[in-house]
């Protein structure tokens, strides 16, 4: 007989009734931190309303008490207050404004955002509208992480990161999408390599439609299925699945997009544009405006020039960035015998949030799975959730002083130590990310098995191969 490990019904009973009351608890924990957050927001929300239906009280509060949301701000200036089906009517003005039905987001989001426009007559019912739209998505995320990496997954459904950006904006959707296709991968082992990336594909193509992020995840995870997942048996190179992965992902994501381009090409093509003419400036928390600005003369040319270096500077270092967490991943392969594709998705991902030149406070969602997955130091994540709170909270503070004719050197140093100290530590997570193991629950019910579906295997780490049975 083979000589396997033996594992008893009873045992592998009571793991899965351990593992259901973790994922349970983590979703009854996640429903009431949203609760939360949607009563921070709400605190910028409610009558007297004027007549465009934009609550008075939000101009006055939002800065000063931190409830400013994206998401009570758009209902004006989107056409959600006038139900405008999305990308459909409008379009772009030459200096960067909006028009008719256009929003600056790909197309999910934005059909998102009309639908929790329907039947609202206010910022206020908007923004609960959306909360309920929303919170299923966290909900869900919440599950998803905990049955793969246990109670680390608390992380996500009681950190303060969730507080303050749960109905900032929309990104619970996408989180949810790129969470989906991890757990894809790594729990329904029951399917083959194939058939998990293909459906991988596709929760990471609707969740570039969502917030285009999740795309860069699509080439790590082809490489993973190019060189295959299992590290002990005689490699050979899956040329036809990586190439079903690229064609699965690029079909979903012109599926998705064809039918509005169609219907409303301008006003389609205008999210985009949009994005590229986007400068880095005071608003966009990035590096450049904090670190390189600086260097530059006050004068409207120096300003000129400054976004000129920006707009060719950034995307080539963020290609670059992706370039070597690839690279960093293939090391790790020789190394281990199995690519890491996670760890590299997530080190792309710390690569886009440096370099990029907006760096929206609510992106730290994004990051916070890959926290929860990878065996990062928690001195570290505390230290970035420390960062970010600096930026969350110290900038809206920041602007509030400005408005106000204050001295706000003391805010602007909050808001600097937020800036730099989280994009060191994304600097750091970017290699660690590589060659970081899993967070695990052992779900598998196999030494080592859990690595094997993450695929990120220690260099040290050593799995007998099954013995054979006689022919």
């Amino acid at each position: 007989m083979p000589n396997r490990p033996v594992v008893s019904d009873a045992a592998s009973r009571r793991r899965d009734v351990g593992r259901s009351m973790i994922a349970v608890t983590s979703t009854l924990v996640c429903g009431i931190t949203v609760l939360i957050a949607y009563v921070n927001k709400a605190r910028c929300a409610g009558g007297p309303f004027e007549e465009s239906g934009r609550s008075a009280i939000f101009d006055v509060v939002k800065d000063s008490n931190v409830c400013y949301s994206d998401i009570q701000y758009l209902w004006l200036g989107r056409g959600i207050d006038e139900h405008l089906f999305p990308y459909i009517t409008g379009g772009i003005t030459p200096d960067g404004q909006l028009t008719g039905g256009a929003v600056e987001y790909p197309v999910l989001s934005g059909l998102l955002m009309w639908i929790g426009g329907i039947g609202t007559r206010t910022d206020a019912d908007f923004l609960l509208h959306s909360a309920l739209l929303l919170a299923p998505f966290a909900l869900l995320t919440a599950y998803l992480l905990a049955r793969m990496a246990g109670p680390a997954a608390l992380l996500w459904a009681a950190g303060p990161p969730l507080v303050l950006y749960a109905f900032h904006n929309w990104e619970l959707p996408v989180v949810a999408t790129a969470v989906a296709a991890f757990y894809v991968m790594t729990v329904l082992t029951r399917y083959s390599l194939r058939d998990r990336a293909i459906a991988a594909a596709v929760f990471l193509a609707i969740g570039f439609c969502f917030k285009l992020y999740p795309g860069i995840f699509v080439l790590p995870l082809l490489i993973y299925v190019l060189l295959g997942e299992h590290p002990l048996r005689e490699k050979r190179f899956d040329v036809r699945g990586a190439l079903m992965v690229a064609a699965t992902a690029i079909g979903t994501v012109v599926a998705i997009n064809l039918p509005f381009a169609l219907a409303g090409y301008d006003g389609w093509r205008a999210s985009i544009t949009f994005q590229q003419l986007r400068q880095a400036d005071i608003t966009t928390n990035s590096i450049w405006y904090w670190g390189l600005r600086p260097l530059f003369g006050p004068t409207r040319d120096a300003e000129s020039a400054f976004q000129h270096v920006v707009s060719a500077a950034s995307p080539i270092l963020v290609v670059l960035s992706f370039a070597l967490a690839c690279w960093l991943g293939w090391r790790r392969y020789q190394m281990a015998g199995l690519y890491p594709w996670i760890g590299v998705s997530g080190a792309m991902l710390c690569g886009f949030l440096l370099f990029h030149k907006v760096h929206s406070p609510q992106y730290t969602l994004w990051l916070i799975p890959f926290l929860v997955l990878l065996e990062v130091p928690w001195g570290l994540i505390v230290a970035y959730l420390l960062a970010d709170a600096c930026i969350g909270i110290g900038v809206f503070r920041y602007f509030y002083a400005l408005g106000a004719g204050h001295n706000a050197e003391f805010e602007q140093n909050i808001v600097q130590i937020g800036v730099w100290g989280r994009a060191a530590l994304l600097a750091v997570f970017f290699f660690l990310f590589v060659g970081a193991r899993e967070r695990s629950v052992g779900r598998l019910g196999v030494p080592g098995a859990e690595s094997l579906a993450l695929g990120s295997v220690s260099a040290d780490r050593h799995i007998a191969p099954p013995a054979r049975t006689a022919a």
